[in-house]
């Protein structure tokens, strides 16, 4: 990796009590619950959104290393156990949760939280925890890499699958707005980043400010239309807490088996960090303009498992982090010192 255009990670926090970006998500609904948007301006701000969404995966595209990705190729069995982790095992456990309707979940939150399974990987975060638990980070890069890119054409395949029958829907249409919102934009970024990604390395800051008030204007959209179609009511404290169980029981399940089935497939203990920080996590990012595609008016109680276990799998594994980097080192094994790439 060339150290040129490496930075290292900053060490994370042992405990982080709320995400700030969190805060600014729920601060965000607050304001679409007291000033939702209707009429003309809600055309106005869906269009707005849509082009949120392209621009997101522009960038996503711009800034993701292909070349890296593919040097990362020799450690395939490491990023084939991450992928399967991510869109084999939590699918299945997010098929199990049918059994928690009408229980426990309601049809609605039910879809949502089987979306949530079906979201890619983190890349920052997952690389964050691994540097911090003295991980494989150059593992951890390459796996979120290969996830999110896996990500922008088996996510919605399998939401076609599994949620073809859900209140959303999933139509030829759907399918073209996949293409055209997400896709397109995608490869775009790709195929120019040899071109803008100097731009974007040199305005980190600022494009990520960009990201983040894209994300905060797909959700004010999103959960304006669903004050204005009157589905809130179906969110009681108690079908709150029910889903913060499932989703704790569900975070608890993919980290136990991230962590000891890396270890009986014979990976040592930095690849295991590696593959249970990346093989555990769902991107908001990515999740919630894939949402507002996927689910369109629906959108709002889809994303609200994801924000949810966003912040849920922050504070947990902010802790095991911290008890990892405690562990003593195997004989002759020196701490992990890994940088990560700007561009």
């Amino acid at each position: 990796m060339n150290r040129r255009t490496s930075r290292r990670i900053p060490a994370l926090p042992s405990w982080l009590p709320v995400d700030p970006y969190i805060l600014a998500l729920i601060g965000t609904v607050v304001l679409a619950a007291l000033l939702p948007v209707s009429g003309t301006g809600a055309d106005v701000a869906g269009g707005a959104s849509t082009g949120a969404v392209a621009l997101l995966f522009f960038l996503y595209g711009a800034r993701l290393s292909t070349a890296e990705a593919l040097d990362g190729l020799k450690h395939w069995r490491l990023h084939l156990t991450v992928l399967a982790c991510t869109f084999l095992v939590f699918p299945l456990f997010g098929l199990a949760s049918h059994g928690l309707v009408p229980y426990v979940l309601t049809p609605q939150l039910q879809d949502g939280f089987l979306f949530l399974c079906l979201v890619p990987s983190t890349i920052q975060s997952s690389i964050a925890f691994t540097s911090m638990a003295r991980g494989n980070v150059p593992a951890a890069i390459c796996a979120g890499s290969f996830s999110s890119i896996a990500g922008i054409l088996l996510t919605p395949l399998l939401a076609a699958v599994l949620l073809g029958g859900s209140g959303g829907g999933f139509s030829a249409d759907s399918l073209l707005k996949i293409v055209l919102q997400l896709l397109v934009p995608f490869l775009a970024g790709q195929l120019l980043r040899r071109w803008v990604g100097g731009f974007i390395g040199r305005h980190r800051k600022v494009l990520g400010y960009v990201d983040r008030g894209s994300i905060l204007l797909v959700v004010y959209t999103a959960f304006s239309e669903g004050m204005v179609a009157g589905i809130w009511h179906q969110v009681t404290p108690l079908r709150l807490g029910a889903l913060l169980g499932a989703e704790a029981v569900l975070l608890a399940l993919m980290l136990a088996v991230s962590w000891y089935g890396s270890k009986r497939l014979g990976f040592g203990r930095e690849d295991r960090i590696a593959i249970q920080f990346a093989g555990s996590k769902k991107s908001l990012a990515a999740g919630l303009p894939m949402a507002s595609v996927l689910f369109g008016a629906h959108a709002s109680l889809a994303v609200l498992p994801l924000m949810l276990f966003h912040q849920m799998q922050l504070m947990v594994c902010a802790v095991i982090a911290k008890r990892r980097s405690r562990d003593p080192l195997p004989d002759g094994e020196q701490p992990s010192q890994q940088a990560v790439p700007v561009g």
